[in-house]
């Protein structure tokens, strides 16, 4: 997992309530038995027209598709993002698209914590200030934000201000690049101790045999 603690991007404006996971990484999808190349699926009913049977068009219209938010780093969605089912593919495809923050008022969860565990950043706002971003970069996709995870801050090129609260334990993985496996590896000579010191005891150990 990637470290991250300062990121500036432009930001993708979703303005839609209760997005949920099957939204973001459809069902289809979960077959799949890879754990990369989600990121080409993300919102895929949303992003491609599927009415036509001989191929998949891009809805010129959805905002992921238009050339203006291209390498957006950031998303920002409405309250409730991540609701449905617990499927982590969901933070697989928002990671792999290349999203590395979501920006909403509040988030399922079950999300929120497949989210961190993936390198996603996300950050709770009031319903305010998620509108004033919203609209700052739907109005202009060049809109900067920049979020600072050790400070627990977002701030704008416009001015806005505000602070974040995050779990400190969330806070250190994040900041450190750790997943779960990451978190377990920080203690490898421990648990080779542990193995060989198994190993011996099991081996010097009397053994009862049986007829």
């Amino acid at each position: 997992m990637e470290p991250i603690n300062i990121l500036t991007s432009k930001a993708v404006p979703l303005p839609l309530p209760n997005i949920d996971t099957d939204q973001i990484i459809p069902k289809q999808f979960l077959k799949r038995i890879e754990r990369t190349g989600y990121g080409e699926f993300l919102f895929f009913d949303w992003r491609y027209d599927l009415e036509t049977p001989d191929h998949v068009e891009e809805r010129k219209d959805f905002v992921l598709n238009k050339a203006e938010y291209k390498g957006a780093q950031i998303l920002i969605a409405e309250k409730n993002f991540g609701c449905g089912s617990s499927r982590e593919h969901a933070a697989w495809a928002i990671n792999q698209y290349g999203f590395r923050a979501v920006i909403a008022p509040t988030f399922a969860d079950i999300f929120f914590s497949n989210a961190g565990k993936n390198g996603i950043i996300l950050v709770r706002l009031s319903e305010e200030d998620v509108q004033t971003l919203m609209e700052r970069s739907t109005a202009n996709p060049d809109h900067l934000i920049t979020i600072n995870l050790e400070e627990q801050t977002v701030t704008d090129d416009q001015g806005f201000n505000a602070t974040f609260e995050i779990d400190p334990f969330r806070k250190y993985c994040l900041l450190n690049g750790l997943d779960d496996i990451g978190l377990t590896l920080r203690h490898v000579e421990s648990l080779d101790t542990f193995e060989k010191k198994h190993d011996r005891d099991f081996w010097s150990a009397p053994k009862t045999v049986t007829a």
